[in-house]
């Protein structure tokens, strides 16, 4: 096998939707051998003025890597790609990484990395935060949680698309700050929905209240996305049942975990998903 940890280890993608694609035209960029798979035959066309092959199954896509990094949506969609019959698993050769970028339950990615540890295969979980076009420019976040020797086996290629990458803990840490984090945004949301509202009804200009939040400490980010889109909700109502599912999630983990119910901003976040269009919230 390759060595993993140079320019030279073998990398396979899938998942080259509106946050992967970005990622893996980086890596692409930065000369790693690279081999994509995707359902649809559009997502790898879109490569093919890079070097990168595209593989007929995700096994094919498994035996010619050392690393493997996913991007697809959901807990199932991680699953099936690994572990079905001609899944990345079956193919990739014993001392391979699979970096799991998805936004998942942590215990998804540990009953993978079971069955990956079978084959003498490590896993990390490796959620990212800030888009594609962070992604283009090399300052993705990476939340990564596993072994720090497979972690730090992934970071030349993570290194492609993010800065910073941040090892957290044992596998699923990663997640766990993925969710975290997307429960705070979403909760940030109708705070923001909410101040950009009671600015209106004080008569004062949303544009000035903007740069106003963006200097101030009342700001956040959310009250910026909501600004650079002219104030529009249309990509947050979009983006509605990714922050419901996350929203689902983070509250799910938390209950098993016997922690706290964070009362504060689980009210808000349920007022957002209702603001952005939802019929309940988790």
């Amino acid at each position: 096998m390759t060595a993993t940890g140079t320019a030279t280890a073998r990398v396979g993608f899938i998942g080259l939707g509106s946050q992967g694609a970005p990622m893996a035209r980086r890596i692409a960029e930065e000369a790693f051998p690279l081999t994509l798979w995707g359902r649809r035959r559009t997502t790898t066309d879109a490569f093919s003025d890079t070097a990168a092959a595209v593989a007929a199954t995700p096994a094919d896509l498994g035996a010619a890597s050392d690393v493997v990094c996913l991007c697809v949506v959901t807990d199932a969609d991680v699953e099936d790609v690994l572990l079905r019959p001609d899944g990345v698993l079956t193919g990739m050769a014993p001392g391979g990484v699979v970096a799991i970028h998805s936004t998942i339950h942590p215990d998804t990615c540990r009953r993978v990395a079971d069955e990956a540890a079978k084959r003498e295969i490590a896993v990390v979980d490796a959620p990212v935060s800030g888009g594609g076009a962070a992604a283009a420019e090399r300052r993705l976040l990476v939340m990564a949680g596993g072994e720090e020797e497979d972690v730090d086996r992934c970071r030349p290629v993570f290194d492609t698309f993010a800065d910073p990458v941040i090892h957290l803990g044992p596998l699923g840490s990663g997640q766990l700050a993925k969710l975290l984090n997307n429960f705070v945004f979403t909760a940030q949301v109708g705070l923001a929905l909410d101040t950009y509202s009671l600015a209106d009804g004080l008569g004062m200009d949303r544009g000035a209240v903007a740069q106003i939040l963006a200097h101030g400490t009342g700001g956040s980010r959310a009250a910026a996305i909501l600004a650079a889109s002219g104030f529009s909700t249309e990509g947050l109502r979009g983006a509605l049942p990714l922050l419901r599912k996350d929203v689902g999630l983070l509250l799910a983990v938390a209950e098993a975990a016997r922690a706290a119910r964070p009362r504060t901003l689980a009210d808000l976040t349920t007022h957002t998903l209702s603001t952005l269009g939802g019929s309940s919230a988790p």
